[in-house]
């Protein structure tokens, strides 16, 4: 079998009963099912929701997003083998030890497929919560610009390229654009300070104002629950982006719970401890996939500056990257996987004929 047919590039074309458009982002499409298919099924595999719960089908590809472009490879190569497998497990596993330790339910209610989740309808905050455990990446680029203020928190003089932080910052960013709210662009991945959620809570999706302390406390909360298994596997947990969201709960209640995914080697920066002890970076996440791209393309400022999207798509359009990059990327992703779960990945041949194979035979969710 060729390495390109193991790998779910296209992921929005299953043939997954729905009434509504399937929406597709950059790495996962949502199936948002019928009326009548998720009170099915809660009531089939007793989902611990209410009956009438809105439920879709997330499904994970092994495309790559970088600088806000898709990327590909040599060979017909249209994603990172085993990518989507590797996030989805890593999520998986963390969500699983949050509801161990009583922290708060995430949207998640299957597994059916390691590239597939069943998930409950959440209304999102929008705000990507972003919380940082050392200087690095942009925050570190801002600052040795002189920036010293980041989303309402001032940082000392004198803090060198990754090192790590007097104390945990969160510095959120909206999620889209957002339109309405004085002193915030209209542009999406905008910087916000505490402030501007305090004056501007209904706007940004948040309920109550207090909301804003809850989920600070679950942002802290996850994030040292990751950090503290990380360390025992000698890797440092740098940054990372939470995403929140409603949801209600079988009283009628709001209530805050994680989405999308969290820990994960493309929502967070990961090094090896060892490495930093020696003096030098080695990233286990995606941090090393955009380092890559932007010391090995003659303009970075092409990746880094928003005002020259249009060269960027090209480039990321027209450039075939080397398939030893595409592998290497691919062992990083799964190598820090395994390290998370304690067990070797499952991986598929032909990931788009399981994923319709189970669909059908234990969801009755495939027509034909």
């Amino acid at each position: 079998m060729r390495l390109a047919e193991t790998v779910l590039a296209v992921n929005n074309d299953l043939p997954i009963r729905t009434d509504q458009t399937v929406h597709s982002g950059k790495v996962r499409s949502v199936y948002w099912l019928t009326a009548a298919d998720s009170a099915r099924l809660i009531a089939q595999k007793g989902y611990d929701v209410p009956a009438d719960t809105p439920l879709a089908i997330m499904v994970i590809s092994d495309r790559i997003s970088a600088f806000d472009c898709i990327f590909h490879g040599e060979q017909g190569l249209q994603g990172i083998p085993g990518k989507g497998a590797a996030l989805n497990a890593i999520a998986n596993h963390w969500f699983s030890l949050f509801a161990k330790k009583g922290l708060a339910d995430c949207h998640i209610l299957d597994v059916p497929h390691p590239l597939v989740w069943i998930v409950q309808k959440a209304q999102p905050i929008k705000v990507e919560a972003i919380i940082r455990n050392y200087i690095t990446g942009s925050m570190w680029r801002a600052y040795e610009k002189g920036e010293r203020e980041f989303c309402g928190i001032r940082l000392p003089e004198g803090l060198q390229k990754d090192q790590k932080l007097p104390e945990l910052l969160i510095t959120p960013s909206t999620k889209g654009i957002l339109s309405g709210i004085p002193g915030v662009p209209e542009q999406d991945d905008v910087n916000v300070s505490r402030a501007d959620l305090e004056a501007n809570y209904l706007a940004f999706g948040f309920k109550q104002p207090e909301h804003i302390d809850v989920y600070e406390i679950l942002l802290k909360q996850g994030f040292e629950v990751i950090r503290a298994e990380l360390e025992k596997l000698d890797q440092i947990f740098v940054d990372t982006k939470f995403e929140f969201g409603y949801v209600t709960d079988k009283m009628g209640d709001p209530k805050l719970i994680y989405m999308d995914e969290v820990g994960t080697p493309d929502s967070s920066r990961i090094w090896d401890g060892a490495a930093y002890r020696d003096g030098h970076i080695v990233e286990n996440s995606k941090e090393g996939f955009r380092q890559m791209l932007l010391t090995s393309f003659p303009d970075p400022d092409i990746l880094l500056n928003k005002h020259r999207m249009s060269e960027r798509e090209a480039f990321a359009r027209d450039t075939e990257l080397a398939l030893e990059t595409m592998l290497a990327t691919s062992k990083t992703y799964t190598s820090i996987a395994e390290k998370i779960i304690g067990q070797p990945l499952t991986l598929s041949n032909n990931p788009r004929a399981e994923i319709i194979n189970v669909l059908r035979q234990e969801y009755d969710l495939i027509d034909g």
